[in-house]
């Protein structure tokens, strides 16, 4: 992308409420060996034509760098976040990408170093080691480990975390690192029920305590499992992962899109992955207002007025829950507590989990962030069971209930 690319892209996530970015400086398929929109490559090539990585092309006018400068002045100036990946994970365990591996423990070292000196001060930073591959042999360990020793040389004071492979967290590995700020969870594209609540929960439960995330959830408009034939997530299931996070204690959650990810151009683009025409549906300027985007600044509003020290999970509130699809999640802090209902239905609360004599209800639709006093619109009092039906049931009617005390 180029910088008004880059900036109409900013600004527009700003807009919608999104506070973090998360990119990639060496980036997936050819990023260290095509050009970007200035006609420049990241990299120096070394004695046997490879893309060096102690070696960052800063030569001329607008390297490549400068321009990572400029679309993090852009962020900073919209009030964004970037979580910066050094490299994607290709470029030490290739699996099934295009790589070239170029990392070892030494480059890794002086590449974080110079990474470090350059942006290990900016206020907007954080970074994320890793990228979709998880370490296998010792010498992954090692260039990880270097990376993150030359950073903190070069002098890198912000957060960090480690982006893992599908279906894993950067718990099974690093809990335990000193270096490791918060746990990155990736849910991942292929699970046609959404279970990224049970991957959070067990971060939330391991000790020493660590914020986690699903820092890669089903993405809206991407196929399942990766394959056109299966259909594609939409908006309810990009809601469902993120109410299902955040209801299981759950630091914050990331949106994502297929066609942004990649910044698909449309149909003339060369990208490799949509030989079929089924695996990018539409281009990265359409997909920024798809709904499940839209909706996500309604979560936001809800709960981070709440945030503090006392909200946390809790499915006592629940008689029973359900299974599969219909499997709600519950969050409370001394005096409210909300339950997500991912198709409506209803929900038997057990009460006195929040303080207060009497209950009031009401309904928010995270559809739309409307609120709507329950039915009843009386208190009840805050003893027993009660009974909450939702306003609308099905596929795409999902409602939080909100119990306030009184």
């Amino acid at each position: 992308m180029n910088l008004e690319e880059s900036e109409l892209y900013l600004r527009t996530r700003a807009a919608q409420s999104f506070n973090v970015i998360q990119t990639v400086l060496l980036a997936e398929f050819s990023g260290v060996t095509t050009n970007n929109a200035s006609g420049r490559t990241p990299l120096h090539m070394n004695e046997d034509g490879q893309p060096d990585p102690a070696r960052p092309d800063t030569d001329g006018p607008y390297s490549y760098w400068d321009h990572v400068d400029a679309v993090l002045e852009l962020a900073r100036s919209h009030g964004i976040y970037a979580a910066l990946l050094p490299t994607w994970g290709d470029k030490f365990n290739l699996k099934w990408g295009k790589g070239p591996e170029i990392f070892t423990p030494e480059n890794a070292y002086t590449y974080g170093r110079w990474l470090g000196e350059r942006y290990g001060k900016h206020p907007q930073v954080i970074w994320v080691l890793g990228g979709d591959r998880a370490l296998e042999t010792k010498l992954h360990f090692d260039i990880t480990a270097s990376m993150v020793e030359g950073l903190k040389q070069g002098g890198a004071v912000q957060l960090m975390t480690f982006h893992p492979p599908g279906c894993e967290s950067s718990s099974r590995q690093f809990h335990d690192e000193p270096w490791l700020d918060f746990n990155m969870i990736q849910s991942g594209h292929g699970e046609r029920e959404i279970t990224n609540d049970r991957r959070v929960q067990q971060d939330y439960d391991r000790e020493p305590a660590k914020p986690t995330l699903d820092a890669e959830p089903c993405y809206e408009d991407i196929p399942v499992g990766f394959r056109g034939e299966l259909g594609y997530f939409d908006a309810a299931d990009v809601r469902k992962a993120a109410y299902y996070a955040l209801f299981s204690g759950a630091m914050g959650h990331t949106y994502g899109h297929h066609s942004i990810w990649s910044m698909y151009r449309g149909g003339d683009d060369l990208i490799e992955s949509n030989q079929q025409g089924d695996y990018f549906i539409m281009s990265w300027r359409e997909a920024l207002h798809r709904p499940g985007a839209a909706q996500m600044r309604h979560l936001r509003a809800l709960l981070e007025q709440e945030m503090g020290r006392d909200l946390r999970p809790n499915l006592d509130l629940l008689h029973f829950n359900r299974t599969g699809a219909n499997r709600m999640a519950a969050l409370q802090n001394r005096e409210n507590a909300y339950i997500y209902l991912p198709n409506g239905l209803y929900v038997d609360v057990v009460m006195r989990y929040i303080e207060g004599k009497q209950i009031r209800a009401a309904w928010f639709c995270p559809r739309t962030g409307e609120r709507t006093e329950a039915s009843s619109n009386a208190a009840v009092l805050n003893q027993g069971i009660e009974r909450y039906t939702a306003p609308t049931s099905g596929r795409g009617n999902d409602w939080i209930l909100i119990l306030k005390g009184v």
